[in-house]
């Protein structure tokens, strides 16, 4: 009889504590803080080992291309390789804090908390499949493939933990939807045309794309093109029609827009200084555009944020 009484007791206290829209996977938890670990040696590595110098070789195409030749991105490209280090002082000094930051709120049962975890799990998932797909091997490439699975199973723990069906109870019915729909739908279209007219453009003169260098393929546009692009116009499509899914799925692209930003502008100053050569348009129109794409997707999310409630 005490056994029972003190399991109903209990019940009810979990109920009471977690009664809202996200009911916490303790998985995700434990997933985050180890690739909050895993993420900080990554980083770590990728900034603290720069011996070597750069040097040129020969593509497959035939085509003269220079390596960036330091530290554990010796075998990137100049480019791509001193890109690496703007993308680990980003994750190192901004993400893993806003990482644990997150799970923190999101432990506790937070519905804030959980759509901001799914968010930051959604950069770190977009930065360590790009690696462990994009960067040339390197003796951390198993890390990343853990990063990329770590992450990819996270996001999903912390995006099902979420009730849609009890979501709109805790939506104010003055949220708005037709402009965060719109920058949705313009954030898509901006990115299908930005990544698609090169890739045409080479197309159309039997050439492969400028960018290229001495890597085999495009990951980045890829993934952009196959999965953030589509998830742009659908997410707008349910923001547009109030559907719970929409704000669930807006909070991941949000936040990879709004990290992407600091992102951009250490990798151009990472990249200038190791001697890679930009016109000034070139150096002021990427910071410039996503600055500005930067500060609506912030807008975004306050007007989202502030019209959440939590139980």
């Amino acid at each position: 009889m005490n056994l029972s009484r003190e399991i109903s007791l209990r019940t009810k206290h979990t109920e009471s504590t977690f009664n809202g829209a996200v009911t916490p996977s303790r998985l995700a938890v434990r997933l985050a803080l180890l690739i909050a670990l895993l993420a900080l040696v990554a980083a770590g590595a990728g900034l603290i080992d720069q011996e070597g110098t750069s040097k040129t070789f020969t593509t497959i195409r035939g085509e003269t291309a220079t390596l960036y030749g330091r530290g554990l991105y010796r075998h990137d490209s100049l480019m791509s390789g001193s890109g690496y280090l703007g993308q680990d002082a980003v994750v190192l000094f901004l993400g893993i804090p806003l990482l644990l930051f997150a799970t923190y709120q999101y432990r506790g049962g937070s519905l804030r908390g959980g759509l901001l975890l799914s968010g930051i799990l959604g950069f770190i998932l977009y930065v360590y499949v790009s690696m462990a797909f994009g960067a040339a091997y390197n003796p951390l490439f198993l890390l990343y493939v853990a990063l990329f699975s770590a992450s990819l199973y996270a996001f999903v723990l912390t995006v099902t933990s979420i009730d849609l069906k009890a979501l709109p109870a805790f939506i104010d019915q003055q949220m708005p939807r037709r402009g965060p729909a719109i920058f949705m739908f313009a954030g898509g279209a901006v990115t299908l045309f930005v990544w698609s007219i090169p890739l045409v453009s080479a197309l159309l003169q039997n050439q492969p794309p400028d960018l290229l260098d001495g890597y085999t393929t495009m990951v980045t546009f890829g993934l952009d093109l196959a999965v953030i692009t589509p998830t742009c116009f659908v997410t707008g499509l349910l923001l547009w029609r109030r559907r719970p899914l929409g704000l669930v799925l807006a909070f991941p692209l949000l936040l990879l827009i709004v990290m992407l930003v600091p992102v951009i502008i250490l990798m151009t100053i990472s990249q200038v200084a190791a001697g890679v050569v930009f016109t000034i348009p070139e150096i002021v129109g990427p910071i410039a555009g996503f600055a500005v794409l930067g500060l609506f997707a912030i807008w975004v999310l306050v007007a989202l944020l502030r019209h959440i409630e939590e139980a």
